[in-house]
C-alpha cells in the first residue's frame, strides 16, 4: 500500500488528496507491492495515472488477481489473464515482479497446472511466485521439486516471514486479526532467482521487531553483495509504523553493503 491514514505528517504533507499519496510514497521508497490488483483491475485512467506519478527508477510489483489463482486455480484462466496483462501493460517496464500468490490449498498435486500456467506467460514477465501448502516448506521431495522448477525458469521464491506477529499471544484485535489472516509457515530463505522477495509481517510495536529483522539485514546484504537485486516488503499488523520500520531496515542494511540514502521523513525515525 501507499496510502494509509497513520502516515499522514509522515509520507504526506497536510491536506494532500489521495490521489497524490502515491507521489509523495515514491519519493522516500523505491517500491511498492500492489496487493490491490488481487480483488480488482485498476481502470485505465488509474493505471496510467500510476505511471505519471512515480520516477523512472521506481518499482511496482502487483499480485495476480485472485479469480486467477485462488477461484480458477490457474486452470481455464485465459481470459482473465489477457485482461489482468493488458490492463497492466502501460506499467510493464515499472514492474518488477508479477506476484503469484497461491492459496494453502494448491499443493503437489497440481505442479502440473503450474507449468502449464507459467509456461503460457510472456517470455519477459518478471514473476515471483508465493506457496502456502504445508509441503513445500518440509524440504522433502515436494520443495526440492518446486525449487528445482523455479530456480531453472529463473523465477523468484517470495518468501513471508510472519514470524512476528505469532510470537505473542493474541491480546488485542490487531494481533487477532493477524493471526487469522496470515499464514504461519517455515521461513526459507532461498533465493531462486536474481530479485529475491520477502515479505515481513512485523508486530504493530516497531521496536519489538528488531531482533526478528536482524538475520533479514546479514541476508539482504549478501544477496546485493552477491549481485542480486532483493525486494523486501516491510508491513506490520496495523502498517501504522510500518515506514518507520521500513527505514530503519534500509539503513541497517546500508552499514553492511553501499546504499544511496533515503530522503527524510517529515518527523525523526523511530529508532
Amino acid at each position: 500500500m501507499w496510502s494509509h491514514p497513520g502516515w499522514k505528517h509522515l509520507l504526506y504533507p497536510p491536506g494532500t488528496p489521495q490521489n497524490q499519496h502515491l507521489a509523495h510514497y515514491a519519493r522516500v521508497f523505491s517500491a511498492i507491492e500492489g496487493n490491490t490488483t488481487f480483488y480488482a483491475l485498476p481502470s485505465e485512467d488509474t493505471v496510467l495515472r500510476w505511471a505519471d506519478s512515480v520516477p523512472e527508477h521506481f518499482r511496482f510489483t502487483f499480485k495476480f488477481p485472485q479469480t486467477i489463482s485462488h477461484h480458477k486455480a490457474l486452470v481455464g484462466a485465459e481470459k482473465e489473464l489477457d485482461t489482468f496483462l493488458t490492463r497492466l501493460r502501460p506499467l510493464f517496464s515499472r514492474t518488477s515482479h508479477f506476484l503469484l500468490q497461491l492459496p494453502a490449498q494448491f499443493g503437489p498435486e497440481q505442479a502440473g497446472a503450474l507449468v502449464q500456467f507459467v509456461e503460457a506467460l510472456p517470455a519477459e514477465l518478471p514473476l515471483a511466485i508465493e506457496v502456502r501448502h504445508r509441503s513445500f516448506f518440509e524440504k522433502g521431495d515436494s520443495e526440492k521439486a518446486f525449487n528445482r522448477f523455479l530456480m531453472d525458469k529463473g523465477i523468484d521464491r517470495i518468501i513471508m516471514d510472519s514470524r512476528p506477529v505469532f510470537s505473542l499471544p493474541a491480546s488485542d484485535a490487531v494481533l487477532i486479526d493477524a493471526q487469522q489472516k496470515k499464514p504461519k509457515l517455515p521461513v526459507h530463505a532461498i533465493a531462486t532467482g536474481q530479485k529475491p522477495v520477502v515479505r515481513f509481517i512485523g508486530l504493530p510495536d516497531a521496536g519489538r521487531n528488531s531482533a526478528f529483522l536482524a538475520p533479514w539485514v546479514d541476508k539482504v546484504a549478501t544477496w546485493l553483495k552477491q549481485g542480486k537485486s532483493p525486494s523486501f516488503f516491510v508491513h506490520t499488523a496495523d502498517n501504522d509504523q510500518a515506514p518507520q520500520l521500513a527505514r530503519w531496515f534500509y539503513e541497517q542494511v546500508a552499514k553492511r553493503h553501499p546504499l544511496p540514502a533515503l530522503p527524510p521523513f517529515a518527523q525523526a525515525s523511530l529508532f
